[in-house]
């Protein structure tokens, strides 16, 4: 490698993030995603059932959530939630974690509905890379 520059490796995210490398891929594309189906469900459908609600029309643009909507409904988690109102956090912050910080892009305000399938079941998740 030329002086001054360097990349980073797939060991480098493990060691830094802490996070497995060797198990299941996390990747998918947007093309005729609001046909993606689980179970014969719409993918709204789908998220509704997931997060306990819908978000209002101005907080959805295409197949995404505007960053606020979940800031707003899952800021703070009380102290006497049930083992389902936890479940919903945990997948909500995972949304907002999978859409801003490990696969950002230009947008930087929304979260894709396309990690639906990857949060939808916590405990398949230690699978994943």
């Amino acid at each position: 490698m030329p002086f001054g520059e360097c990349t980073v490796t797939l060991q480098d995210v493990a060691f830094q993030l802490g996070l497995p490398v060797d198990g299941k891929a996390i990747s998918g594309r947007l093309a005729k995603f609001e046909n993606f189906m689980e179970e014969v469900r719409p993918t709204w459908k789908w998220f509704q059932e997931l997060f306990g609600e819908l978000p209002t029309p101005n907080k959805v643009k295409q197949m995404t959530v505007y960053f606020t909507w979940f800031h707003e409904r899952f800021r703070v988690l009380s102290a006497d939630a049930t083992e389902d109102t936890i479940r919903i956090y945990t997948r909500a912050y995972m949304m907002v974690l999978l859409s801003t910080q490990l696969f950002g892009d230009k947008s930087a305000n929304r979260v894709y509905i396309r990690w639906l399938s990857f949060v939808a079941n916590l405990d398949d998740i230690e699978s994943y890379s």
